[in-house]
């Protein structure tokens, strides 16, 4: 009975501090990837401009200052080409990269996937799909990203639909399919909800209310 009580009290404790624990790793992660951001500039400065190092070893030592300036640096750079004279400069350095042997291929590789996964107007991850992977009878959610087009869309004697299929519990990586519209079903469920099934492992069914911590009360109290 005392190794049971200690199961339940332990898995209570964990159902608390886990979410919190990802939470926090989550966001020191993007907090650690901003601030490398601004001690490369920084070491960059320190190397070109002489005279500058004592400043930057100053600036190394404030804690979260390299967060903010970036963050600040971000904001600013989104006000500059929201205007005229931006969305020139904006077409300009485009232009530049385009011309770039190898930066070209990744630059434009990488500005399609982010115009289409950020822009209001792009349709990645429009909706919730059940597929039929990685072999048949075997099924998986995945995600509408678009339609085949271009050369693979000539070689193609059916229609086709576009899919990404996370990994779990990281949905960053996965696999693209291109499958057929008829063997795709679509899900009356929101990306959102999607997105927490798959990363909780199919524990959290979307639809169904969050499970409330086992209560202490259900422990037997010990013997007199």
């Amino acid at each position: 009975m005392k190794h049971r009580s200690f199961k339940q009290y332990f898995v209570t404790g964990l159902l608390v501090w886990l979410p919190m624990g990802i939470t926090v790793w989550v966001i020191m992660w993007l907090v650690g990837m901003l601030d490398a951001i601004f001690l490369a500039v920084l070491h960059a400065a320190d190397t070109l401009i002489p005279g500058i190092h004592a400043s930057a070893e100053y600036l190394r030592g404030i804690p979260g200052l390299g967060v903010a300036i970036v963050a600040v640096f971000i904001f600013a750079t989104g006000v500059f080409v929201a205007n005229m004279f931006g969305q020139w400069w904006l077409r300009k350095w485009h232009g530049i990269m385009n011309r770039i042997p190898v930066v070209r291929s990744i630059y434009t590789s990488v500005k399609q996937v982010a115009d289409t996964l950020f822009s209001g107007s792009g349709n990645a991850f429009s909706k919730a799909l059940l597929v039929q992977y990685p072999r048949q009878g075997s099924w998986t959610i995945a995600f509408l990203t678009g339609t085949p087009g271009g050369e693979v869309a000539k070689h193609l004697d059916q229609p086709m639909v576009s899919v990404y299929v996370p990994t779990t519990p990281n949905p960053t990586s996965g696999f693209f399919l291109m499958m057929p519209t008829a063997d795709v079903i679509e899900l009356d469920m929101s990306v959102d909800d999607a997105l927490k099934y798959i990363i909780s492992m199919g524990v959290v069914v979307p639809g169904t209310p969050v499970p409330k911590p086992p209560k202490t009360a259900l422990v037997p109290p010990p013997s007199a």
